[in-house]
């Protein structure tokens, strides 16, 4: 090992240079910086120059001996030597998505009396820490903020805080309280309306537009935002909702003094233009809408039939008559009673502005005016009656609540639709007294009715006597009457039935007359028709042999005068002898003419000249000439 050591010692050198580089190039003045690092360098003595810093300051940005505002980016420095510089490597810093970074300066100018934020500077995100002191910087709580990336801060004059972004969840609106800027003016509870802040994001651009602390009437929807916690608050809350059936009026506590729009009839509140303080003139309609209900109320106006009941244990959905209960009222003879009642009102859309500014609100309206109005009359009403005449007048005293309390209403911007008298309850006392006084009544007049059915029942008794007195006699007079009717009944039916075979002889002699009319008419006419008929036929037939004869002459005569040409220029041909021996030849041998006879008998002589030839000759030609007869024949019947 030894003898190795001996050998091979000049190895060590590079070895060590590779595992103590670092320290090696800082005993020559080099330091190295990675990527993902910075160097934060402290300044232990100046050698020429500046070397104390100024009053009140920690951070150097003259060379100034202590913590540089300088910082080392990545790469390789040198003469920055081990006994003059202590250079700390610091990680870059990392801002997360989602999270937003707040710096604290530790370093710079006195922050501005009145403010708990310093402005902001040009300082590349406060990676420039010479221009942050340079450009006036202030040390404390920084109005800006740093984004989701990566920083190269130097952490000798800044710290940082990581917090998350904020986030305004869905239906919900974001009320902004800010920490920084100017008073808010006397008489006012929320600051003046800013432009150009970005929903507060952009602190120094609010702070610049003089923008007011406390309270803000701005309101922040749902979303996520990069607000500064030391800037703002925000607190969230519901949106507003109108529903459908009701409008929303705003009554605003913040801006301009408007001019009123309600009239000069109309001395009981302030309405104004949307947007100004007071009672805007314009509802909301149905729908969601984002209030800031610290600046602004919004009172909802039903626009439907609005029914109250001033009735125990029964109220509407909209609660508005909850502490109504039976209106208690005394008749004109003493008794006191109860009756409950129904109110329906309608108040139109364009009159709910000026019911507002009149009542602030509906429950006023009902403890105001219509609880007060509808008992009173009721009570009043019912002194000039007593209980019994108020129940039996119930609808007229209706219809005149209604007149009534509809022209009292009017007055208030409200339209009175309806007034329903219902339950009326009178004393347990009255009760029982008209009902004993019933109950007399009743049996008196039980006791007439069947005082009268008993003078009736006697009169029918007497009257069934009589009836059965004179049974005998009207049964007499019936016999009587009835033989007669039975005599009157023979004679009619005995002169009926003549009187209907006379009429059935003589319907039956007509029948027959018209039948035989009519059958000899038919007769008639079919003769008629027949002989039309028979004649027709023979005209028809006539002229079918005229025009049959006509038409066969004409084919006689032209095939004649066809044959008489054809013989003429055969004749011409062959001689007059010839053309007849042809005819003959061809007579023989169409009709069949036996020339020679089935017994020949022949005599001496000569075959040519003999007697037999002869014979046979004329034979022949008797047999020709009659075979032209009976063709000559049968052409002329042809003809006919």
């Amino acid at each position: 090992m030894m003898t190795f050591l001996v050998n091979y010692w000049w190895t060590i050198i590079p070895v060590f240079v590779l595992i103590f580089y670092k320290l090696f190039f800082r005993l020559f003045g080099i330091i190295i910086i990675p990527e993902d690092k910075i160097g934060l360098v402290t300044k232990k003595f100046v050698l020429f120059g500046k070397s104390e810093l100024p009053p009140g300051r920690i951070v150097a940005v003259e060379g100034e001996a202590g913590f540089q505002a300088q910082t080392l980016a990545p790469g390789i420095y040198f003469w920055k030597w081990i006994w003059q510089y202590e250079i700390t490597l610091q990680a870059l810093t990392i801002i997360p998505q989602g999270k937003i970074g707040l710096l604290v300066a530790k370093d710079g100018a006195e922050l501005e009396t009145g403010h708990i934020l310093a402005r902001k500077v040009e300082c590349d995100g406060f990676q420039d820490a010479v221009g942050f002191l340079t450009k006036g910087g202030r040390k404390g709580r920084q109005s800006a903020h740093i984004t989701a990336g990566t920083y190269r801060i130097n952490t000798f004059l800044f710290e940082i805080f990581t917090v998350d972004m904020f986030t305004v969840n869905e239906n919900m609106v974001g009320i902004v309280t800010t920490l920084d800027g100017m008073p808010i003016e006397e008489g006012s509870i929320a600051g003046k309306n800013i432009t150009g802040h970005n929903n507060f994001q952009d602190t120094d651009g609010f702070l610049n537009n003089n923008g007011n602390k406390g309270l803000q009437p701005q309101v922040i929807l749902a979303g996520s935002y990069y607000l500064n916690p030391w800037f703002a608050t925000v607190e969230q809350i519901k949106m507003t909702e109108i529903p459908i059936g009701s409008v929303g009026v705003v009554i605003s506590y913040v801006g301009q003094d408007g001019k009123d729009l309600s009239g000069a009839d109309f001395k009981h509140g302030n309405i104004v233009s949307k947007g100004e303080k007071g009672v805007w003139a314009e509802p909301l309609g149905p729908g969601k809408y984002p209030i800031n209900t610290y600046i602004m109320r919004v009172e909802l106006v039903p626009t439907t039939n609005l029914v109250l009941n001033w009735a125990n244990a029964r109220s509407e959905a909209h609660q508005l008559d909850k502490h109504l209960s039976t209106i208690t009222v005394r008749s004109r003879d003493g008794f006191p009673f109860n009756l409950d009642v129904s109110q329906i009102i309608h108040i139109p859309t364009t009159e709910a502005p000026k019911v507002i500014a009149r009542f602030g609100n509906m429950i006023n309206l009902v403890g105001q005016v219509l609880e007060p109005t509808i008992g009173n009359y009721f009570r009043n009403s019912a002194q000039d009656s007593d209980v019994i005449a108020f129940l039996s007048s119930r609808k007229e005293r209706q219809d005149a609540a209604k007149k009534r309390i509809s022209e009292v209403l009017d007055q208030y911007n409200v339209n009175g639709v309806d007034t329903l008298i219902g339950d009326i309850v009178p004393p347990e006392s009255l009760m029982k007294t008209l009902t004993d006084r019933k109950i007399a009544e009743e049996q008196n007049t039980t006791f007439e009715t069947q005082k009268k059915a008993e003078i009736t029942r006697q009169a029918l008794e007497k009257e069934t006597a009589v009836a059965d007195m004179q049974k005998e006699i009207v049964k007499a007079d019936q016999g009587v009457l009835i033989a007669e009717r039975i005599a009157d009944a023979t004679v009619k039916k005995a002169t009926g039935d003549a009187s209907g075979v006379k009429i059935s002889s003589n319907a039956e002699a007509e029948r027959l007359k018209v039948i035989a009319a009519a059958d000899a008419e038919k007769t008639k006419l079919l003769a008629n028709a027949e002989a039309e008929k028979v004649k027709a036929l023979a005209n028809a037939e006539a002229e079918k042999i005229s025009v049959t004869g006509n038409a066969e002459a004409e084919k006689i005569l032209a095939i004649g005068k066809s044959n008489a040409e054809a013989y003429k220029l055969s004749v011409g041909a062959m001689g007059g002898d010839n053309f007849t021996k042809l005819k003959v030849t061809e007579a023989i041998g169409k009709e069949r003419i036996k020339i020679i006879p089935e017994v020949l008998i022949t005599g001496g002589g000569d075959g040519a000249n003999g007697p037999i030839s002869g014979l046979l000759g004329l034979q022949l030609l008797e047999g020709i000439t009659k075979k032209m007869v009976e063709d000559g024949g049968k052409t002329d019947e042809k003809k006919k």
